[in-house]
């Protein structure tokens, strides 16, 4: 970034983002360098875009009326250097992606090798955040669009403002210490009353999802351990600390020894792409989700898409 299209997204990525430290760490600058670009933006301007507030900073009303026009400004942008790349026949350019940490780990390498092969000109960057912030990076344009994840149980709550392009879909199942359930192909969610569970906290949308289904089987889970992170997950359950839940993407993450028992209940979760709305017209938008349609396949015995798409 360059000039006052720097100075614009580190205005837009404030208002999301909250602090000029946290807007660094997204941006890849030294908070100093992103006062320095306000403090410019507030020159140019000539209107005060920021007030202290004790330690922290926060937008004025002039800074929030111009954050939402900066954030079109940078729409039409990168619409306006994709369209000259379009007369001259090519798709090129740079797109930011946001993804978690498995999509990152089994997703993300393919669609890089698939996009050197077909999309020369285009550059990607990703960036690794928690799932449950991929939809709000999008919306307000600290990304062009991301990998995230869907719950039937718990949907995300649906903005007419972005896409949804689901991918395909992943039935979970229970993973118990290795011998806890010998011989048992299948199990209901009822019958794991009593059982210690490692799971998300329950305000992530994975976390109530499973509690969710629990609840719906008469039963509600034992949650001693609230754990984010998939291979930590899976790393207690093989040290038979508890049970939780996996679909066949979590279970390529990183190998372990424990059991996995099919639940008789239908949960599951979708992988999906969301991007902006008015995105869609955009040549390399377009072209990178092609590519990952191609290149992210469901695990063995998990179902497909056909490209449904709906609005999220």
């Amino acid at each position: 970034m360059y000039g006052a299209s720097a100075q614009l997204r580190s205005l837009v990525e404030l208002t999301r983002r909250g602090t000029i430290t946290a807007v660094a760490d997204a941006l890849g600058y030294t908070p100093g360098g992103i006062s320095q670009q306000l403090a410019a933006l507030e020159r140019s301007t000539g209107v005060e875009l920021l007030r202290r507030v004790g330690r922290r900073v926060e937008l004025t009303d002039e800074g929030l009326t111009l954050a939402r026009y900066a954030e079109r400004i940078l729409t039409t942008e990168a619409e306006a250097l994709e369209a000259l790349a379009r007369g001259r026949g090519e798709v090129s350019g740079v797109l930011r992606v946001g993804l978690f940490a498995t999509v990152a780990a089994e997703i993300l390498p393919m669609a890089l090798r698939r996009t050197g092969e077909v999309l020369p000109g285009l550059t990607v960057r990703s960036r690794d955040m928690d799932v449950d912030e991929v939809y709000d990076a999008v919306a307000s344009g600290g990304v062009d669009l991301a990998l995230g994840l869907d719950y039937p149980d718990v949907p995300i709550p649906r903005d007419p403002a972005l896409r949804m392009l689901r991918l395909y879909r992943e039935r979970f199942a229970l993973a118990v210490p290795a011998g806890a359930m010998a011989g048992a192909e299948t199990v209901s969610l009822a019958d794991t009353a009593g059982l210690r569970w490692i799971l998300p906290p329950g305000d992530s949308y994975y976390g109530r999802a499973v509690r969710t289904a629990c609840r719906r089987a008469g039963t509600e889970p034992l949650v001693e351990h609230e754990v984010t992170d998939t291979a930590a997950t899976l790393a207690l359950v093989e040290a038979g600390v508890g049970v939780s839940t996996v679909t066949g993407l979590m279970l390529r993450l990183r190998r372990s020894r424990f059991d996995v028992v099919a639940l008789r209940e239908t949960v599951e979760r979708h992988i999906v792409v969301v991007y902006r709305a008015q995105a869609e017209r955009r040549p390399t938008v377009a072209a990178l989700v092609e590519v990952l349609r191609a290149v992210a396949r469901p695990p063995e015995g998990e179902e497909g898409e056909e490209g449904e798409r709906g609005v999220l």
